[in-house]
């Protein structure tokens, strides 16, 4: 048996979506002859900071998911908050790439949501004292 084996999927899919989103902005450095920074062209932006702000909220994401797994928190509110993850940051990167603010705004709140989640847990065990 795995441990943490929930959030160890859903570290598997957020390693191929970083590299989803990496890629493209590979592809487009190499197009603009940019290779650091983003000069001036607007593709390049928004690839880039769809790219930053997965790397910028995964990881907190991740080790959050990791503690309410192993206090062993019940498997569908893992689950929960790891499809607010990952449904976020997908909206959000569809967003970024497409200029569409709204789906942004609704890929922030479901990553803040998630965090929220796992910020409100933890504060819940640490309060209730260590698990059984």
């Amino acid at each position: 048996m795995s441990a943490l084996p929930i959030t160890s999927q859903f570290v598997a899919v957020f390693a191929i979506a970083l590299i989803a989103l990496s890629v493209p902005v590979t592809l487009r450095r190499l197009t603009v002859g940019e290779l650091v920074g983003d000069a001036v062209d607007e593709a390049l932006r928004r690839r880039i900071r769809a790219q930053g702000n997965f790397i910028e909220y995964i990881p907190l994401g991740v080790i959050g998911m990791a503690l309410v797994e192993a206090r062993q928190a019940p498997t569908s509110l893992v689950l929960v908050i790891g499809v607010m993850l990952a449904g976020g940051r997908l909206l959000h990167a569809v967003g970024m790439y497409r200029a569409h603010g709204p789906l942004r705004g609704f890929g922030m709140i479901l990553t803040y949501l998630a965090l929220v989640s796992v910020a409100v847990r933890l504060g819940i065990d640490a309060w209730s004292g260590p698990a059984s």
